[in-house]
């Protein structure tokens, strides 16, 4: 399928602690804290019978005066506890160093151009640059020009298919929500108007006339934000028509559907459509682009598995499908009858979870196998070629190029591994090293080793734990666990200039792979899903209870944390066991269970989380997890900081805003409870590389602090 190209730059990653092992402070004198007075209102709701209270709910409209006034007041008790914490400016010094050096994305190629991202260090947005064999690299586009504070991003680019057009978004204040221009990529000449209001969208050409690209109706005024995005529609663009003569292609009030994405086969015969009505499982279709007069064909009609092209030869094509085998499997079928009762295996399920990408004519099968990448090369028949050897243990990414192509580049990563780019002979099956990270870290002073673990069901499950060589297991190593445990994603190995900070300091970094998660297939994941969400809660207070158990850390020196459903990961947990943890950090988490399915496109999360209006069971479930709902009066809390932004139209802010009024208010310790809010920023794509630092400092400041540490 013709691909569009994302920024594939490693981002900062702003989830990894800094910490330091040192010794203690004096922790006798504790901060003086005043809350913002936050009203409560008579708000009730009804499930099944049941009265829920929710008196923050006003806290939801977030273009209301008295919202706003809370968010500043919340911001200056937050800003101004951080400022007396003696070391943070030292935090923030030591990180800039750290991310001052060049980073460079896998390159790709159009025409007769290799396109790649670079930052050269502290740039607040990574700039395209483009090169010809032979010559020197020129800028192709600059996001840090896009606007005055650099908060405008590049979301996506995508080439015709002779390279000659480009189309790209722009996300502002790191928004779902995007606006696409169109220009020719020899002379940057702007073709037409900019296209607006597109969200959650790839580009996919259709020869040099137009393409094809997703949008929603936007929300009325005043509900921009959290208001519900339900029917995605797929357009085709004609270049230089008005965008309001767009046609509707799939999608709408005829095809309902809650997500819908297009591409094209790198021949341009066929349009691949995807749709969907949750985050997991789609129905296929394809179109002969061939034929004029060809229709919509469905592929696949139910959205009980999920299925992708990813190639064709003629009319012959290749689906990777979990449908009768929860790891993935490739299957062949002629497109004049595509349905699944025709599908030959060609490349096999096995007990690794498959995800397969195209280059150079070969297909690549990269499993992930206990977390960690092995990565396979097929021919087109299916036969085995090449197992790619890797650097280490860790996790390898890329395998795809054009057909033609003979080379291509993948990039691998640990946590203690540099990402680092290498390029690959798909005729030797060799691999060279094509771009090194300059960052000033030695590998081999530090270790990761894998750990089975056992939950509270007596499920076993893996967790990498990663530390300097020789640091003593004495219970006393500041340690971060991190998680997240939800719609099949997985996590995998991936180097932080943040771990760097902790690694050097002697702490500990841990990453379990919970269910809810992708790395063992779809049974491990719908294992953490909807009535079965408690287990993903039991696995991370099992990892908490190892690192206890096995001296790598204690209750006084363990920090949990993630973001999204790693914050409802946090929250949930934080609840269930406070007095495991003495610090935590939910970052734009989904905070209420019962509402959530009520802003943007919450209600496609159904799937893994259910809802409350599903049944009085269900209902119950998430009312007793729900973090809003499950925190008690006047129990002793960790120390927590809660981080959202204002622009974040992905998991609106007022979930965090409930979360952090509600436990200022139960808290029973003497622990701070304070709230971050990022202004024009959003779920944390395309965040300034400025507004990253100053967050990570915020972090591991008020980590030290509360755990009464001093920093080195």
């Amino acid at each position: 399928m013709k691909r569009t190209f994302k920024n594939s730059l490693l981002a900062l990653v702003i989830m990894f602690p800094i910490f330091a092992q040192a010794q203690k402070t004096d922790t006798k004198q504790k901060m003086a804290i005043t809350y913002p007075e936050t009203k409560k209102e008579n708000i009730k709701d009804t499930y099944f019978g049941t009265v829920v209270t929710d008196p923050y709910r006003w806290l939801e409209d977030d273009r209301a005066e008295d919202t706003k006034a809370w968010v500043k007041a919340e911001n200056a008790v937050t800003q101004k506890y951080m400022a007396q914490i003696p070391y943070r400016k030292t935090i923030k010094e030591r990180l800039t160093k750290l991310m001052n050096y060049e980073k460079y994305s896998q390159p790709f190629k159009e025409s007769d151009y290799t396109y790649f991202y670079k930052n050269t260090g502290l740039q607040n947005q990574s700039v395209l640059y483009r090169q010809k064999e032979g010559g020197e690299p020129e800028v192709f586009l600059d996001p840090n020009t896009f606007s005055k504070d650099a908060t405008t991003s590049l979301a996506d680019v995508s080439f015709s298919k002779d390279g000659s057009l480009v189309a790209y978004q722009l996300s502002a204040g790191g928004s779902d929500w995007t606006s696409v221009v169109v220009m020719h990529a020899a002379d940057k000449s702007i073709i037409g108007d900019t296209l607006i209001d597109v969200k959650f969208s790839g580009i996919a050409w259709q020869g040099n006339t137009g393409f094809y690209y997703s949008s929603y109706d936007k929300p009325k005024e005043g509900s921009q934000l959290s208001g519900l995005t339900e029917q995605h529609k797929l357009f085709f663009h004609k270049l230089e028509t008005p965008q309001k003569e767009d046609q509707l292609v799939f999608g709408g009030a005829k095809t309902p559907r809650r997500y819908i994405g297009a591409g094209l086969t790198e021949d341009e015969r066929y349009l691949i459509i995807s749709a969907a009505n949750s985050t997991s499982g789609n129905e296929l279709y394809i179109k002969d682009l061939s034929d004029a007069n060809s229709a919509i064909i469905p592929v696949v009609d139910n959205f009980e598995q999920n299925h992708s092209i990813i190639d064709n030869i003629g009319s012959k094509l290749y689906i990777y499908t979990n449908l009768n085998a929860p790891n993935g499997r490739i299957v062949t079928v002629d497109a004049a009858d595509p349905k699944p009762a025709n599908w030959k295996d060609l490349i096999k399920e096995t007990d690794n979870v498959l995800s397969p990408s195209t280059g150079g004519g070969k297909l690549f099968a990269n499993y992930i196998k206990d977390a960690v990448s092995m990565v396979l090369q097929y021919d087109m028949d299916g036969k085995l070629e090449h197992e790619i050897k890797l650097p280490g243990i860790g996790t390898a990414v890329g395998f795809g190029s054009k057909k033609k192509e003979l080379e291509l580049f993948y990039t691998f990563t640990s946590y203690v591994y540099p990402t680092t780019i290498f390029k690959y002979s798909v005729t030797t099956g060799k691999s060279e090293l094509y771009k090194k990270p300059g960052i000033d870290f030695d590998p081999s002073k530090y270790e990761s080793k894998q750990v089975f673990y056992t939950s509270k069901d007596g499920t076993k499950v893996p967790m990498i734990i990663t530390y300097k060589k020789g640091i003593a297991l004495n219970g006393k190593n500041p340690t971060v666990l991190y998680g997240y445990g939800g719609f099949n994603i997985s996590l995998t190995p991936a180097f932080s200039t943040s771990i760097v900070v902790l690694l050097e300091q002697g702490g500990v970094y841990a990453v379990p792979n919970l269910r809810g998660g992708g790395e063992y297939g779809e049974k491990w994941h719908l294992a953490g899903t909807k009535l079965q969400k408690q287990n993903v809660f039991d696995d991370f207070i099992a990892a908490a209870e190892y690192l206890n158990s096995n001296k790598y850390t204690s209750k006084d020196y363990l920090a949990i944390m993630g973001g999204s459903n790693g914050g409802l990961l946090v929250g949930a947990t934080m609840a269930q066991r406070p007095e495991l943890f003495k610090v935590a950090f939910p970052a734009v988490g989904v905070m209420d269970m019962l509402r959530y399915h009520k802003f943007t496109a919450g209600a496609g999360w159904s799937y893994d989380y259910g809802t409350s209006e599903d049944s009085k069971e269900m209902f119950e479930y998430l009312h007793k997890y729900s973090p809003v709902h499950a925190l008690k009066a006047g129990v002793k809390y960790p120390a927590t900081l809660v981080t959202t932004a204002d622009h974040d139209d992905r998991v609106v802010p007022a979930h965090s805003f409930k979360f952090a009024a509600t436990l200022q208010a139960m808290q029973g310790g003497d622990a701070p409870v304070l709230i971050s809010i990022q202004t024009n920023a959003g779920h944390g794509a395309g965040k300034p590389t400025d507004k990253a630092i100053e967050e990570i400092a915020d972090k591991w400041a008020f980590l030290f602090y509360n755990m009464g540490l001093g920093y080195k």
